[in-house]
């Protein structure tokens, strides 16, 4: 005789509560021209219209000062080792 018990509704993964971290809420940051609240995903500022930058746009931005003088050595190190 087949067990029918295969369907049953008792599956705890289906419950419809997939998303259990979502909390309805998008998370919102400053933008970096206007100061305007924009939310987390978003291209462009709503308020002032400017693109929002997911990326630094300059090398040694936000590099500690060590960080910097290491590769200046390294470099002089590299023009002198071909002379």
């Amino acid at each position: 005789m087949p067990d029918d018990d295969w369907d049953d509704d008792d599956d705890p993964d289906l419950d419809g509560d997939e998303d259990e971290e979502d909390d309805g809420e998008t998370a919102v940051l400053p933008c970096p021209s206007c100061g305007a609240e924009v939310y987390e995903d978003a291209e462009r500022c709503p308020s002032c219209g400017d693109f929002i930058a997911r990326r630094r746009l300059r090398g040694w931005e936000g590099r500690p000062w060590w960080w910097v003088a290491l590769g200046l050595v390294g470099i002089g190190a590299l023009i002198l080792w071909l002379l």
